[in-house]
């Protein structure tokens, strides 16, 4: 079944080298079904393998390709490592995809670049499956640049648009800065360790060849990869504004590939995470924080992916901070949920946009239930999902968080605490100023009715609502050993994580968890059932993100642009400009000196040479006396 597993990401790879031999030859239909049915068939392999996997008694499988970089001490493989924790990935990665790409056949359907656009998504997915299933450090980077790359192409889609192109540049930028920290790690475990496979850095990481303070420093360097990729603080601001994108982009960064790599990566790491408290302690504060921030942003912000973006952002803090209080399982247990949840979210937004004619002001939507049948039901579950409400895949997920976070930090704990009740606020905001109240898009329609979408985007709502109504089944409470903490538990560092809550607490947190829902849902709909007039709820300060970008601006690139202005206006033209003219200057200069020398006259030249052989004749006759 080996041969099987390399075909998880072959598949994708194959479906872009499709279109792009094929090109515009293809019809647009049939780039869109080559694209799908290539995720598609990779779903089908990764439910091969996961099955195989889980009749085998040894559950970590490399599989070698060839031999790749082999310099002194490091030798490194293009090798796949097959283990639970990269199939769970590929589930849920090719699945959530798939769904994606049959969506974007009708979402896309009247763009001019709709080949590119299933070609930018298939080397998206083959990016994030080699990120996935590598087994050392540099495959893992690979698909690590190739996920930022796609993201550049693909926030950047509409690139004739200032903004979109912006966005673009900003993503790809923010991700740069963040793979120093990969690229520091991978220095530490290669000085220190000699080997950059995940296996042998597991093995080897307890000999004590990495001092405490090395393991930390590598520690919070894996955290500067995560928080560029996964979107913490500082480097959260790219994730919003990727929003330019064509909808089905958005779910595909915020839901099931790109934003969850960093979380992966914590999380495939953990053996190294466990022996540096200092550095859980700063993962678990950084993905409180986050979490947090977000989700007030979250409750000011207009534009329906936005809030939807802020919320990815937020939830993503919420793994981030399992990883820091050890509760591995239960962030892979939230990324699985929430790229159900919020896939669907994003897809169920986009229909919303696409009734509207491209509208995404929350203020001019409203009453659009009666006008979408399929659209509405399906939104309501994700809504339920994300807020926290039982027997939704959002309470299991998040409350097996805040079990932990408890267990581990009650101050953090509060702090999560409260941003589910903020999560529960603004999404009620959002899904009362969608769905109900008065009808506020009659300009924007021209007087018609908002339309349903077409089958291939309802039929992956439905899917989706489905598997966010389901998903809490994956690891529900008191059947872990038979769950998906059974399951991953085996391959993932267990001795850092919190001691197991007793039932009775476990069942009072929950009814807490469940309380804060509530709080929030309330909330939402007593402040926001009546628009006339439009309430004055909303914060400037919040819906400018805290004037974080405002900070990055006055701190970072106004003096960053002045010091090019400087560079331009001086440095240039005065210094390096100014140095290559003296220097010719001076060549020209010295070469009309010695032209004056060359008379063209013999006797010139003898009496030269005679005084030259003077000067050497009173030189011999000196040394010689």
């Amino acid at each position: 079944m080996s041969h099987v597993a390399t075909l998880i990401a072959l598949f994708p790879l194959a479906g872009f080298v499709a279109i792009l031999v094929l090109g515009s030859s293809l019809t647009k239909n049939s780039a869109g079904w080559i694209g799908t049915s290539a995720v598609g068939a990779s779903f089908i392999a990764s439910v091969a393998t996961f099955v195989w996997l889980l009749h085998q008694s040894n559950r970590e499988v490399t599989i070698h390709l060839f031999d790749w970089i082999n310099v002194g001490l490091i030798h490194v493989n293009v090798a796949f490592l097959i283990d639970p924790l990269s199939i769970t990935m590929c589930l849920f990665v090719t699945g959530i995809s798939t769904l994606i790409h049959l969506y974007s056949i009708g979402y896309m359907h009247g763009e001019r670049d709709f080949r590119k656009f299933f070609l930018y998504l298939n080397a998206f997915v083959f990016s994030m499956l080699i990120l996935v299933t590598a087994d050392n450090l540099v495959l893992t980077f690979v698909g690590w640049e190739g996920v930022g790359a796609c993201s550049y192409w693909l926030v950047s889609y509409y690139f004739t648009k200032d903004a979109a192109a912006s966005a673009g540049k900003k993503a790809f930028i923010y991700n740069r800065v963040g793979d120093v920290g990969l690229l520091i790690a991978m220095f530490f475990f290669a000085s220190h360790l000699h080997t950059l496979t995940y296996l042998s850095i597991f093995t080897t990481i307890s000999s004590g060849a990495m001092s405490p303070v090395v393991i930390t420093l590598t520690v919070l360097a894996l955290l500067l990869a995560a928080s560029g990729k996964s979107a913490q603080i500082p480097l959260f601001n790219w994730l919003p504004d990727a929003m330019e994108g064509p909808t089905p982009v958005s779910a595909l960064i915020h839901a099931a590939t790109m934003v969850t790599a960093g979380v992966y990566l914590l999380c495939r790491m953990s053996w190294v995470v466990q022996y540096s408290h200092a550095g859980k302690l700063t993962i678990a504060i950084i993905g409180g924080l986050t979490a947090f921030v977000a989700a007030t942003v979250a409750t000011s912000q207009r534009d329906i992916k936005k809030v939807l973006a802020f919320s990815t952002v937020s939830q993503i803090g919420y793994m981030v901070l399992a990883v820091g209080s050890g509760a591995y399982i239960a962030a892979i247990f939230l990324m699985v949920a929430h790229a159900f949840f919020k896939a669907l979210l994003f897809l169920g937004s986009g229909s919303v946009i696409h009734s509207l004619n491209g509208e995404q002001d929350l203020h001019k939507m409203g009453g659009l239930r009666k006008f979408l049948p399929w659209t509405f039901p399906t939104f309501t579950i994700g809504w339920l999902a994300i807020s926290g409400i039982p027997p939704f895949a959002g309470f299991w997920a998040k409350g097996d968080i805040l079990v932990n976070v408890y267990q581990s930090n009650k101050i953090l704990y509060a702090l999560a605490l409260f941003t589910a009740v903020l999560t529960a606020y603004y999404m009620s905001r959002l899904f009362v100023l969608t769905f109900r109240g008065t009808e506020r898009f009659r300009e924007i329609t021209e007087g018609h009715d908002p339309h349903e979408s077409p089958w291939v985007m309802t039929l992956p709502l439905v899917v989706l609502a489905v598997l966010a109504f389901l998903g809490g089944a994956l690891d529900l409470p008191f059947v872990h050993h038979n769950s998906l903490a059974g399951w991953l538990s085996p391959i993932l560092a267990m001795a850092g994580a919190p001691a197991e809550a007793s039932s009775t607490a476990q069942w009072a947190l929950s009814i807490v968890d469940i309380v804060a829902a509530l709080i929030g849902l309330v909330a939402a709909f007593t402040l926001w059932r009546n628009t006339e007039p439009w309430p004055t709820y909303e914060s400037s300060f919040l819906e400018r993100v805290w004037r974080w970008d405002d900070a990055y601006d006055t701190v970072l690139g106004r003096p960053a642009q002045r010091l090019a202005l400087v560079g331009a206006d001086v440095v240039e033209p005065l210094l390096i400009d100014g140095a290559v003219a003296a220097v010719a200057g001076a060549a020209r200069d010295s070469g009309a000196g010695l032209r004056k020398a060359q008379s063209g006259f013999v006797r010139h030249y003898a009496v030269v040479m005679m005084a030259g052989v003077a000067v050497a004749l009173v030189f011999v006759i000196a040394r010689v006396w």
